[in-house]
């Protein structure tokens, strides 16, 4: 064997090997074999507190709110996930976001994407701003002039707050323009991007600029609808904030459990597998809605049409667009793969939505998404009820949206579950207005024959 060769862990590789890809560091980080026992998965350490040889001399742990090496594992994976190097886990995405906010200290202003998440636009409006008077501001940063953007800009301005895709108009933000203009303000604010929607396989924002990274890990990375989590990636330049939100992380005590640790790396190791088909699943039911006769609007920003396809094609990452450059060109005819929520507009208004969702078989009615098994939703009276009617209908959260999750089950089966449910809702929603307008007229009749005007006709 050439000297040039070494072996560690039990892969074989040059002195000078390219980078591990996505699916390799999704199995391997964070999981090296135990050296006590060579267990290939790490144990659940549940133990709260951790013997120390000496005053201050112990093997990396104190206290298990200050660092569990379940915690410790799954925050490696992620940050390489992200091409960052510091992963930050809390107990929730909501408690990510909360921290995250208080980091930011008393009287800050916060520029965040008009349509941002329900929970998100709870905290920054109802919370933040009565406990550490926080000041914010909802911009359209889809659509707003350079100029717009810049000066929604404040000299307390600390932060910019992204989602791309929004959630659930799944409108793109060009994040490497927001991020330039930012980074040009004097006030030189950090920009967050939520990529919980699209996950680390399909955007990299950190690559792009961002200065932290944010996931409800509740959601696809871990995948299984079984743990309520968040975190925060960070890179390496932001060392100081990195250590700053820790310590946020350690006094607040919002950490997720070993067990929900453990869980989450589980579910980081099959991402990429899962993403993928997220992706293909999503694509082929988005160009199934724009066929059919009840809908009205379909939106994801993988179809060919969508009016943002070409910055939603500039935003992923490498590995996806690797992913995607393996696809059959009968695949990506009409569009490609872009994560795994499709929101559509149904004819007939709330009532045929309401019915939908109550018509579906394997779309389960239910709130969050990212998870194997397919949900359906209507953000307007769910996920985004917090947000004023009025908020809501400006940014196209309307009764009539509704929101779905594409598992990963077999997709013709999802097609024909959406197919019988779109019939079945619309077309009653459709006989119940007809039948309302009979009687509505019948009743009409009814008093201009009692007031004289014309005979009773039956």
């Amino acid at each position: 064997m050439s000297p040039a060769l070494l072996l560690n862990n039990g892969h074989i590789h040059s002195n000078e090997h390219r980078p591990d890809g996505f699916a390799t560091n999704a199995i391997h980080v964070g999981s090296e074999p135990s050296q006590e026992t060579g267990a290939v998965m790490p144990s659940i350490a549940l133990s709260t507190t951790f013997k120390q040889d000496a005053v201050g001399v112990h093997k990396g742990y104190e206290y298990s709110r200050s660092g569990n090496p379940n915690r410790d594992a799954f925050e490696k994976a992620v940050a390489s996930l992200e091409s960052g190097k510091y992963g930050i886990a809390f107990a929730s995405g909501s408690a990510t976001t909360a921290t995250v906010v208080q980091s930011l200290g008393p009287g800050a202003h916060v520029v965040a994407v008009n349509d941002v998440y329900g929970g998100t636009f709870r905290y920054l409006t109802r919370v933040a701003s009565e406990t550490q008077g926080l000041e914010v501001s909802f911009v359209d940063l889809e659509t707003s002039s350079d100029e717009a953007i810049l000066s929604s800009i404040r000299p307390n301005t600390k932060l910019v707050w992204i989602e791309s895709p929004t959630n659930p108009t799944l409108r793109v933000i060009d994040v490497p323009d927001i991020i330039r203009l930012v980074h040009s303000h004097p006030s030189h604010p950090l920009v967050l991007v939520d990529n919980t929607f699209l996950s680390p396989f399909y955007s990299s924002p950190l690559l792009l600029g961002a200065d932290i990274v944010m996931h409800s890990v509740t959601k696809y990375i871990n995948g299984h609808s079984d743990v309520v989590m968040g975190v925060l990636v960070l890179p390496q330049r932001h060392v100081r904030l990195a250590e700053r939100l820790r310590y946020l992380q350690n006094a607040s005590g919002a950490i997720p459990s070993p067990f929900d640790c453990w869980l989450a790396l589980r579910g980081v190791k099959t991402l990429p597998l899962r993403m993928k088909q997220h992706g293909l699943n999503a694509l082929r039911i988005a160009n199934r809605l724009l066929d059919s006769p009840y809908v009205e609007e379909v939106i994801y920003p993988g179809l060919i049409d969508a009016s943002r396809h070409a910055i939603a094609l500039a935003s992923l990452s490498p590995h996806a667009a690797k992913f995607i450059d393996t696809l059959p060109a009968d695949v990506v005819a009409h569009g490609v793969p872009y994560g795994g929520m499709v929101s559509f507009r149904i004819k007939g208004g709330e009532g045929a939505a309401e019915k939908f969702l109550t018509k579906t078989r394997l779309f389960t009615l239910a709130e969050s998404l990212g998870g194997v098994e397919s949900l359906a939703e209507l953000p307007a009276l769910m996920t985004h009820g917090s947000i004023p009617k009025e908020e809501r209908e400006k940014i196209g959260i309307t009764d009539d949206l509704i929101r779905l999750s594409i598992g990963c089950e077999e997709v013709e089966d999802l097609i024909d579950d959406i197919d019988q449910a779109l019939a079945a809702a619309v077309a009653q929603s459709t006989s119940l207005v007809d039948d309302l307008t009979v009687k509505k007229a019948h009743a009409a009749a009814i008093v201009h024959h009692i007031n004289g005007v014309h005979p009773l006709h039956a």
